[in-house]
């Protein structure tokens, strides 16, 4: 059985940091033939324009970071990361690719590559969101662990996984690069996929920006425009209410005038509210 590898490290985890200290016999060769794809591989759009410059280099310079796979039945091994890599390799016309051997579980798979992914931002933003979604659900990681894994923040990775509950012609939109990551957000506060749907046809036909999708859903919403002051919209506390949110680790509303004002904070389970509980009493 595959050994257990400790979460939390990404690539480290499982190759060194340094190409140094890779000694020659942690490296070898492997046909294209026997390696398997990762099942767990969040990425599923390959760029053929990507693709076709990568394998140029590699018939021009080779493959130069080894691919990380893990042994499989037979004669078989499962990539863990490289995926791309073993694409162009492939179109490249390589038999074989260097390779490192390592052994990994199947929820070291997702996070590695996962990681790995996310490092280079070769991920959209639905691959991102379904896989947190699956270190969620089949992994029973927190939205708080996950963010720890990958570098994000909790509030980051809610909302990407929030990405899913939008409607089938707003996520191939999205997929398409039509609309942006914010778009998508700002249309998740419409519920009704009707109205969603109705809101990407006027961001494609009037090229709306995210301010402007934001706006249009409060008034598909009921909700009357919010006459902002002076102060309240100033540059000063736009800063003060994104030091709260990094500081409390949760989305903060703060609303300031002359004569006062209020800070809202947000959370979305009883786990979010034991740490922001935590975290302002430890400020006193």
């Amino acid at each position: 059985m595959a050994g257990k590898v400790r979460l939390g490290k990404g690539l480290d985890a499982l190759i060194p940091p340094a190409e140094s200290a890779l000694r020659s016999s942690d490296v070898q060769q492997l046909a294209v033939d026997q390696i398997q794809p990762n099942p767990h591989q969040p990425r599923t759009r390959f760029a053929k324009e990507e693709l076709a410059e990568l394998a140029e280099s590699i018939l021009a310079h080779g493959v130069i970071q080894p691919l990380i796979v893990r042994r499989g039945r037979g004669n078989d091994y499962t990539l863990i990361a490289g995926e791309r890599r073993l694409h162009a390799a492939k179109l490249a016309g390589l038999k074989a690719v260097p390779v490192v051997m390592r052994e990994a579980d199947d929820q070291a798979m997702v996070e590695i590559a996962l990681v790995e992914n996310v490092q280079r931002a070769d991920l959209s933003p639905l691959e991102s969101a379904e896989a947190f979604q699956q270190l969620h659900t089949e992994f029973r990681l927190s939205h708080e662990q996950i963010a720890k894994r990958v570098g994000k923040s909790r509030v980051a990775v809610t909302n990407t996984i929030g990405l899913l509950d939008l409607s089938e012609k707003v996520k191939e939109a999205l997929a398409a690069g039509v609309i942006t990551e914010g778009h998508g957000r700002a249309l998740k506060a419409l519920t009704n996929e009707q109205a969603q749907n109705a809101a990407l046809r006027s961001i494609i036909s009037q090229d709306l920006n995210v301010r402007q999708v934001e706006e249009l859903v409060r008034k598909l919403k009921g909700h009357k425009p919010k006459k902002a002051t002076k102060r309240s919209s100033s540059a000063e506390i736009q800063s003060l209410q994104s030091e709260l949110r990094d500081a409390l680790g949760t989305k903060v509303m703060l609303q300031h005038s002359k004569k006062g004002g209020r800070i809202t904070l947000y959370y979305y389970s009883d786990e979010e509210l034991d740490n922001l509980v935590t975290r302002l009493l430890r400020k006193r």
